[in-house]
């Protein structure tokens, strides 16, 4: 799926109803879908518990905080993309502390192009979260495989008396010779012996 046909997420964290106005007609409903809008971070997080977003857009300040604590508890907490609005006279400032925590960061005012183009990145860093936390799944998933395995090797060394390699030998095979893969014999060595236990 390519990023134009891409829907995204977006949870906007602003108290300023004239930001809210402007900002909401450049989240067409095609490609940013649902957009929640809370004014403030005890809000933010209420609805980041309730759902994940693909973005987040705060502007700053809000009534409760600055608004950088939530910007980048965001991005260390959860696989949202967070866009946080400054205001020119600390823009700098707040660029250096969220910067290296992930948040994207724009000066207020800020131009239709600028946060198009800002959009535009943001679609490109999910998509990059995005394939990260395939990784890291896939990863766990072969953690668990390799747990399983080991698992069933000693369930066999302790109950054919046999040593690491022989059992490991005998679930390679079963798994070559039946073409599954070693996690299904291992399920079944554990379903077998654990019914024979009494």
């Amino acid at each position: 799926m390519s990023l134009k046909e891409r829907v995204y997420s977006v949870l906007i964290v602003s108290a300023a109803e004239r930001f809210n106005r402007a900002i909401s007609p450049l989240l067409s409903e095609s490609k940013y879908s649902p957009v929640c809008i809370v004014s403030d971070t005890g809000a933010a997080k209420r609805a980041i518990a309730e759902r994940d977003f693909d973005f987040a857009i705060v502007n700053s300040p809000l009534p409760d905080g600055g608004g950088r604590r939530l910007a980048v508890d965001l991005c260390l907490s959860t696989s949202t993309v967070v866009l946080l609005f400054a205001g020119a006279e600390i823009y700098e400032e707040v660029c250096d502390e969220v910067a290296p925590h992930g948040v994207f960061t724009l000066q207020k005012p800020t131009s239709r192009s600028t946060f198009a183009t800002a959009l535009e990145w943001m679609g490109s860093a999910r998509e990059r979260l995005r394939r990260t936390d395939k990784k890291a799944i896939s990863i766990e998933e072969k953690m668990e495989e390799i747990r399983l395995v080991n698992r069933a090797k000693w369930l066999l060394i302790n109950e054919l008396k046999i040593d690491e390699p022989a059992a490991h030998r005998y679930i390679e095979k079963q798994a070559m010779d039946r073409g599954v893969r070693k996690r299904q014999v291992a399920e079944e060595i554990v379903r077998a012996y654990r019914q024979a236990t009494p």
